[in-house]
């Protein structure tokens, strides 16, 4: 493909960096590669996967690293070769256009870029490169691309089930959300959340604050700014904080650790993941299985097949949910669930716009 000199320099310079990340990784950020290029241990093959990651990559213990775990067990099981590299805070637009653009000049095929952040920058490298596939996890507006599949979530309907829980579990009838970056796709979990604590208490107070406005990212990357945030809620009278926060959310725990509150944790399970110091606090987590979507994308790649447009993994599939570890809502297991299916069979519509 013909392409011009300053792009075969970012080329050139790019692809210096995944080298070096692949034989040890760099501390000092810039396009960290978490585990840098792998391979499966048994099974073989010619695929070649880069997995662009959002800010706080492989190791936020949250959205990236759900993602990474369906990387890895991808790898591990079809024998793909794999190379990742990671957004950084404040960077520029054109730098996540280059970081796609070198893994799509080194031969990676596909290319899985993880958040919407990347949506601008995929929309034009995807036209530039028709012949590599590529996959985008939480964004819809490249599903007509031809060799874009987009992959998202039903946030919403999982962030009800865990905003149920807090008005269930509440003391003080009085709760908190903590939203990393104030975009629709946060809004939605936002949504969700004050939609099943109302149902189960009309009356319950809600606290809501952001810790970035776009184009500003680093609302998923700031622990410090999460903590801060959530000591203002929780002084304030809140005793249960929910954060969609990415990285931040470790600010979340420790706030509400300090506090004597309870926290609940999103994307993965964080209570199996989150310091032993603060696990405690988190009561539960509104999983969003990303790691069950880019499995089943690599797996379909595997077999030969790049599938594109839009798939939704929502409750009805198991996309999303909430965890049980750590006993804390046990007792209230079967009213959730009840919410759960209720939700499956239509009869409640979860929102996915917050009305206040």
């Amino acid at each position: 493909m013909r392409r011009n000199k300053k792009l075969a320099s970012i080329f050139a310079v790019s692809i210096l960096a995944l080298g070096a990340t692949a034989c040890g990784g760099d501390d000092g950020g810039s396009d960290n590669a978490g585990d840098g290029a792998s391979s499966g241990g048994g099974a073989s093959s010619d695929v070649k996967v880069g997995m662009a990651y959002d800010v706080g990559g492989r190791g936020d213990q949250s959205f990236n690293d759900s993602a990474a775990a369906g990387l890895d067990k991808a790898t591990d099981e079809f024998g793909f070769e794999s190379q990742e590299s990671e957004a950084t805070d404040g960077e520029a637009e054109s730098a996540r256009e280059e970081r796609l653009v070198t893994f799509a000049e080194a031969g990676y095929d596909p290319v899985i870029a993880v958040g919407f952040a990347y949506a601008e920058a995929l929309g034009k490298v995807s036209e530039q490169y028709p012949d590599t596939h590529f996959a985008i996890i939480d964004d819809s507006s490249l599903a007509d691309s031809p060799n874009v599949a987009s992959l998202t979530f039903a946030e919403e309907q999982g962030s009800f089930l865990v905003g149920a829980a807090a008005a269930l579990k509440t003391e003080a009838d009085h709760i908190g959300f903590v939203g990393g970056v104030e975009t629709p796709l946060i809004q939605k979990f936002q949504a969700g959340y004050e939609a099943g604590a109302q149902a189960v208490n009309p009356d319950i107070t809600i606290d809501v604050t952001y810790l970035s406005q776009p184009p500003d990212f680093s609302g998923f990357g700031d622990p410090a700014k999460g903590k801060t945030a959530a000591e203002g809620m929780f002084d304030g009278g809140a005793d249960i904080v929910y954060h969609a926060a990415g990285g931040s959310g470790g600010g979340v725990f420790e706030a509400a650790s300090e506090a004597g509150g309870k926290a609940i944790g999103v994307d993965s399970d964080q209570y199996e993941t989150a310091d032993d110091s603060v696990k405690d606090v988190i009561m539960t987590s509104m999983l969003k299985n990303v790691d069950v979507a880019v499995y089943e994308y690599l797996s379909k790649v595997a077999d030969g097949d790049f599938p594109a447009g839009q798939t939704t993994y929502d409750l009805a599939v198991d996309g999303v949910g909430y965890s049980t570890s750590g006993g804390q809502i046990d007792d209230i297991v079967d009213q959730l669930d009840d919410y759960k299916q209720q939700i499956i069979d239509g009869d409640i519509t979860v929102p996915t716009e917050p009305t206040s």
